[in-house]
């Protein structure tokens, strides 16, 4: 007697519908808790969802002169300390500020030091320091030490020879590196009167030596011929004074423009105040993230409309 039931083909078809139905169901499933999640990011390489601090901005990039992470504060308790270390290129604008902040926050006390760039992020790891002030961008290095930077001026490098020197002219780029290099090492090969070129140069601690190298030589390295002499010590006075009536030396413009005893070099026929002067930088005030309560209010009256004009005071 035969049996009684669908034949096998049903039961084919019926697997089939159900199998192709599930992998439907599979393939969809992600699309549609996307669709109901819209607005949730993807989670970054190293978890955590919060906004990075600001940090400097790659050299050469363009960037504001303030920052906007940094709130100026209404008030600030009396008590509040803030030690700076850095830049002697910012000793003017480290001044302007001090003098703004523990004016405007009665009781607080800013302690300003220039021992260099390298120095003052060496203060800041260490935690001798709460503000480094650095005349270059942070290195991939400082960085991953957990620093930041906020951009806090821009400045230019401008060249300079003692006011009794007999060259008078100007120079191409070409020819500073010539000079800073040690390829030409008589001022009759720039267009002036014969006689040897004595070159000033500051130690590798300085953020301005670190910044001529990048800019000026494009990367490549001072001179190191008998007529190159490298300063000891960062400070700008010593190099205006060691330039006597053949030298030359490199300095913040802010620090020579209305210096008596030094004449400042045109580059590519533009002085250093000109739109289109070649040696121009930024100057930041980096800090370790998390930054403190100290840190924040400095960095916020610094780079609040208030703080920039402090910092031009008696320009």
């Amino acid at each position: 007697m035969a049996k009684s039931g669908p034949p096998p083909i049903v039961f084919i078809l019926l697997f089939l519908l159900l199998a192709g139905g599930g992998w439907f169901f599979f393939l969809n499933k992600p699309a549609a808790q996307d669709a109901n999640n819209p607005s949730t990011p993807p989670t970054p390489a190293g978890g955590g969802g919060a906004s990075p601090l600001p940090s400097a901005p790659a050299a050469g990039g363009a960037a504001p002169v303030a920052a906007s992470f940094f709130a100026l504060p209404t008030s600030v308790p009396a008590g509040t300390a803030v030690r700076i270390d850095g830049s002697t290129s910012m000793v003017t604008i480290n001044q302007n500020l001090k003098n703004g902040f523990q004016g405007k926050f009665s009781g607080t006390t800013v302690d300003a030091k220039a021992n260099g760039s390298a120095n003052g992020i060496k203060d800041l790891v260490a935690g001798t320091a709460d503000i480094a002030a650095v005349s270059r961008p942070l290195t991939a290095q400082e960085q991953g030490q957990g620093l930041a930077a906020v951009p806090v001026a821009l400045d230019t490098i401008a060249l300079v020879v003692g006011i009794n020197n007999p060259f008078t002219g100007g120079l191409t780029s070409a020819q500073v590196q010539d000079i800073f290099k040690g390829n030409v090492q008589d001022w009759s090969k720039v267009g002036g009167t014969a006689g040897p070129i004595k070159v000033i140069n500051r130690p590798e601690v300085s953020g301005t030596h670190q910044t001529f190298k990048e800019q000026v030589l494009g990367g490549g390295e001072f001179g190191t011929g008998p007529n190159i002499t490298k300063l000891d010590r960062d400070a700008t006075t010593p190099l205006l004074q060691a330039l006597g009536n053949n030298g030359i030396g490199y300095a913040t413009f802010a620090q020579v423009v209305n210096q008596k005893t030094v004449r400042v070099v045109p580059v590519n026929g533009a002085t250093p105040d000109a739109g289109n002067y070649p040696y121009k930088r930024q100057l930041y005030y980096a800090y370790k993230n998390p930054p403190s309560q100290a840190v924040k209010d400095f960095l916020g009256y610094a780079t609040s409309p208030d703080g920039q004009k402090a910092m031009l005071a008696g320009n």
